[in-house]
């Protein structure tokens, strides 16, 4: 399968243009997993009291949002390239009241806007495969976490068993980008998607990547049959 194109300038045109539809769909799409799969890899962070989050791809801030719901005390900086995601997540963030504990901020991941060793955990939610350098935001990410820090990533993957496999592979090839076309009335952003996963590493040769990145005890741990992997692991 050809590579989709991740230049950064039409990854962010192409969120930009789908904004207004993104968490609709998502719920939709998802059957409403999604805010499960979320809850899941906060809890994974293991966050002591008053942490420092970073939430990388925030989007419209929904894992930012599911930190703070879980740890009262914890503050996230959620940082995404997509103004107009920012824009809705920054007005879910003022109707929850939670200025003062989520900060949003357009960046780009693989030159993260945050200091060296000041965070206690990372967050990216279904963000990492849209990244055209991965590896450097990686890099990044050890390099903003303090030792002992731990990461959690959701990404999309594949079913083991068979059948489910089969046919989860017809309703990402053909029903989720009808549908997503239609409600989003975006051209080709729900056509990237499955082409995004699909060119996407394994969940073990992905687990192996972050290790390379200053990570250890590194886990690729498949949830809702292998659909959504959470990769979870503790900054060296």
């Amino acid at each position: 399968m050809t590579a989709p194109d991740k230049t950064p300038a039409r990854i962010s045109g192409m969120f930009d243009s789908i904004a207004p539809r993104y968490d609709l769909l998502n719920r939709v799409l998802s059957v409403g997993l999604d805010q499960k799969w979320r809850h899941r890899a906060v809890r994974e962070l293991k966050l002591g009291p008053c942490a420092r989050v970073l939430d990388l791809c925030t989007g419209t801030a929904d894992l930012a949002l599911a930190t703070t719901a879980q740890h009262p005390d914890a503050k996230v900086i959620g940082v995404d390239f997509s103004g107009a995601m920012l824009r809705l997540g920054l007005g879910k963030v003022r109707d929850a009241s939670l200025d003062t504990r989520v900060g949003l901020v357009r960046g780009d991941a693989t030159r993260i806007p945050v200091a060296d060793a000041s965070c206690d955990a990372a967050t990216i939610g279904f963000g990492i495969r849209n990244v055209a350098e991965p590896n450097q935001a990686l890099g990044e990410l050890a390099r903003v976490l303090k030792p002992g820090a731990r990461l959690a990533i959701l990404e999309f993957g594949q079913p083991r068993i068979p059948g489910i496999r089969t046919l989860y592979a017809w309703y990402f090839r053909y029903l989720l980008p009808a549908v997503g076309k239609l409600v989003s009335r975006h051209q080709s952003a729900y056509s990237y998607l499955p082409a995004s996963v699909g060119t996407f590493p394994p969940p073990a040769e992905f687990a192996r990547t972050i290790g390379n990145h200053g990570f250890v005890s590194v886990q690729a741990v498949p949830l809702t049959f292998g659909i959504v992997y959470l990769y979870v692991a503790t900054r060296r």
